[in-house]
């Protein structure tokens, strides 16, 4: 069975055109994005990246990144995600950004987003809203996930300059997720961007809790810390789920990187599928599974 790539960003010529990345020029020269991949690549075109790297599914985020109100603040509805989704039932999945600036109106959305639109999970950005993670209004939030049982991921570690526009603080440490595991001990929670620079605060937490786990996107598998990778390799070998953060890293070559570490065969099987099918458990492959 191929990975599950857990968490990927809409990245086509439609949001690229919106302003519905949250990237600049400077961004995408400072990750290397080729020159194919700077205006947009289409749905078809990503699913055959998806083949070519042996991905069998996506999850899609519906992006809340930041107050609407606040110049540079953008989203991708959850409509647009529904939409992906909708046409490839069986290669992607949608997460609910949260805003937790809505209100009421963020808990009644994210309950559609799951309720009504088959979304697996939750999914914020501590740095938009300039609220660490174990901040009060992200508290309803949590409450509803749990209420919902789907888990919530949030990038972890610093937040580089995405662009030169709206430069956001770095709110998001990870042992900030240390009350918040304590207070919801039935919350799944997954630090992604493994916690760069905090890397071993991240696997810290991850050891600590039960119900925190680390997503390794949005940094090349050659250039991850050797800590982490011994982690996903020996003890943590349960905690640890793939991802791209595509645009920010080709699953391609996510794919390719990952190979090169010669990881352990149950490591491998763990890292790609088994840990998400476990943790994503309104996936279509995880009911059919019975996990």
């Amino acid at each position: 069975m191929g990975a599950i790539d857990i968490v990927v960003n809409l990245h086509t010529e439609r949001e690229v055109k919106g302003g519905q990345t949250g990237i600049d020029d400077n961004f995408k020269s400072q990750i290397r994005m080729s020159d194919d991949a700077r205006n947009g690549v289409s749905i078809e075109k990503y699913l055959a990246k998806m083949d070519r790297a042996g991905i069998d599914r996506s999850l899609i985020i519906g992006v809340r990144a930041g107050d609407l109100s606040i110049k540079g603040s953008f989203e991708i509805p959850y409509e647009r995600v529904a939409e992906v989704c909708s046409a490839h039932p069986t290669r992607f999945s949608g997460l609910a950004g949260i805003d937790p600036m809505r209100g009421m109106q963020g808990l009644r959305d994210l309950e559609h987003g799951i309720r009504d639109l088959g979304f697996v999970g939750a999914h914020f950005y501590p740095h938009w809203f300039g609220l660490p993670p174990d901040h009060a209004k992200w508290y309803p939030y949590y409450a509803k996930c749990c209420e919902l049982d789907v888990p919530i991921m949030l990038q972890v570690g610093h937040n580089l300059v995405y662009s030169r526009e709206r430069r956001l603080p770095s709110v998001g440490r990870p042992i900030c997720l240390d009350q918040v595991a304590i207070d919801f001990p039935e919350l799944k929670i997954l630090g992604i961007h493994i916690g760069v620079p905090w890397t071993d605060e991240m696997i810290s937490m991850a050891w600590k809790h039960d119900n925190v786990f680390i997503g390794v996107d949005a940094y090349a598998p050659k250039h991850w810390p050797p800590q982490l990778v011994h982690y996903l390799n020996s003890y943590g070998r349960h905690k640890v789920l793939f991802g791209t953060d595509w645009p920010v890293i080709d699953p391609e070559r996510a794919v390719q990187e990952i190979d090169a570490l010669q990881l352990r065969p149950e490591t491998m099987a763990a890292l790609m599928r088994e840990n998400a099918l476990r943790i994503f458990t309104k996936l279509p492959e995880a009911k059919a599974s019975g996990v």
